[in-house]
């Protein structure tokens, strides 16, 4: 049975910091690359894979997450999942050769896909309705801040120190994280000890998996390459017996049914389009920094820095703000501004400043700060208790699988136009061009989502009794239907 005598506010910051570091992780070897490339003579597409198979695990484990949830106590889970991560970063830290620094991301992203879940799962679970927004919010902290600062750190570290010390800054952390937990880390969730289903969890890992694999290779190799096209066939075959299995379980490892829940649906797919947003613009911009107008990478995470910032601040205070007045409002305000800056963001040339540049972009992410976790949380408060771990994992698999779509889409819409642009002789730029139309892309994209909020409501979660009845009403029409 759950635990009711902890501190909800240590137990919550806790979760927070470990949170952190994972998700710090997702980022913090993107300008450590290059040193690495040269240490280990590898290319630039194999040492790529060092920031891509962090995403693709990642994305692989958030889906388990739920029936992991229901499997193990809070404590155990986080405990677990931080020694994993630990150990990954041992193993990366003392690497000798890339193959094993590559095994150690691997680990690292293991047991960092688990956190985010867990530790929305429990946000939910420990605070009342009327203050989950102002919780979720510091949430939207850690998901927006943590990726944003990690390209500039590593710029800064990978200057100064080895790229080594990337891991073992964060190994400390993470110890001091786990010995916290450990006395001062309660279960808040109902086991349930589900049945450990191996062909459902085979179908997520290769249906996830082989569908984030497909996006990256479409981004990197093209929509026509055989592997991209072998990835994605492969991943919506698997999915679609995934889905299929899932919804004729009684206890399934993933629930689908969320979607039945009409807010939960809009509010996924508006989160989906925010995020897409947010990963295209951090690829676009220190794309076109960095390959356009010769910048250092240092210099462009240092654009980005302010957004990330700004976004930081103000996410716990949206979500104070969300407890008051619900999501609408924020949602549409917040899209409006997404929409006009990433309009602004499609007018680059070679003459663009920094200050345009960042200015714009943390317009984007003070608009962010007012969708990304009010949206998510006005979805997962439409749930009950039961499917909140299922709710999160959702949520949070979706916002990976968008990221994945988004980069290949807007990377290729990049390449193709600047291509197409190169034959016209009265474009000067096609490369700064293919920018401004992938930042096109994202201001239609923004837009739509503005019309989605219109119709997100003010939900309270139904109650077991209710959902039992429309669980029973349903079996009964079901009957009648057969």
């Amino acid at each position: 049975m759950p635990n009711q005598n902890y501190n909800k506010v240590l137990m919550a910051g806790l979760l927070l910091a470990g949170s952190f570091i994972t998700i710090l992780n997702q980022t913090l070897m993107i300008t450590a690359i290059p040193p690495i490339m040269h240490e280990m003579n590898v290319s630039a597409n194999s040492a790529q894979w060092l920031t891509t198979v962090f995403m693709l695990v990642n994305g692989i484990m958030i889906p388990i997450s739920a029936f992991l949830i229901e499997r193990f106590t809070t404590r155990q889970l986080f405990i677990t999942a931080m020694s994993v991560f630990a150990f990954g970063t041992i193993v990366g830290g003392l690497a000798p050769n890339f193959q094993m620094l590559l095994a150690g991301r691997v680990i690292q992203s293991a047991g960092a896909g688990v956190m985010l879940p867990l530790m929305q799962t429990v946000f939910l679970l420990i605070f009342p309705v009327n203050r989950r927004g102002a919780a979720m919010g510091y949430i939207g902290l850690v998901i927006s801040f943590a990726p944003a600062i990690g390209p500039a750190l590593s710029g800064w570290i990978t200057e100064h120190y080895s790229w080594r010390a990337l891991f073992l800054i964060t190994l400390p952390l993470a110890f001091i994280i786990i010995g916290v937990a450990y006395f001062i880390l309660k279960n808040v969730t109902e086991l349930k000890n589900p049945k450990v289903d191996i062909p459902s969890i085979i179908m997520s890992s290769i249906g996830f998996g082989s569908l984030l694999y497909g996006f990256t290779s479409a981004g990197n190799n093209g929509w026509d390459s055989s592997l991209t096209i072998a990835a994605l066939g492969l991943g919506v075959l698997t999915l679609t017996l995934f889905i299929t299995r899932q919804l004729r379980m009684h206890h399934p490892m993933l629930e689908f049914r969320v979607f039945k829940l009409r807010t939960f649906t809009i509010t996924t797919i508006i989160a989906m389009i925010t995020f897409m947003g947010l990963i295209g613009s951090e690829t676009l911009i220190p794309l076109y920094m960095q390959n356009m107008r010769e910048f250092t990478a240092f210099e462009s995470g240092l654009v980005l820095l302010p957004g990330a910032l700004i976004s930081g601040f103000m996410s716990p205070i949206t979500g104070r703000i969300f407890d008051r007045i619900g999501a609408r409002l924020l949602g549409i305000v917040g899209l409006t501004l997404i929409t006009a800056a990433s309009l602004a963001l499609s007018f680059l040339d070679p003459a663009t400043t920094i200050v345009y540049l960042t200015v714009m972009y943390a317009i984007r992410m003070f608009g962010l700060s007012m969708v990304m976790m009010p949206i998510t949380t006005a979805g997962l408060n439409e749930l009950p208790n039961k499917l909140i771990p299922h709710g999160a994992a959702m949520s949070n698999t979706m916002r990976q699988i968008a990221a994945s779509i988004g980069t290949a889409i807007l990377v290729t819409v990049m390449t193709s136009t600047a291509q197409s642009a190169a034959q016209e002789p009265d474009v000067a730029n096609p490369d700064i061009h293919g920018v401004n139309v992938a930042f096109l892309v994202i201001t239609v994209l923004s837009f739509i989502g503005i019309l989605l909020s219109i119709f997100v409501k003010k939900t309270a979660p139904p109650t077991d009794e209710e959902l039992e009845t429309t669980e029973h009403e349903q079996r009964k029409q079901e009957k009648l239907d057969s």
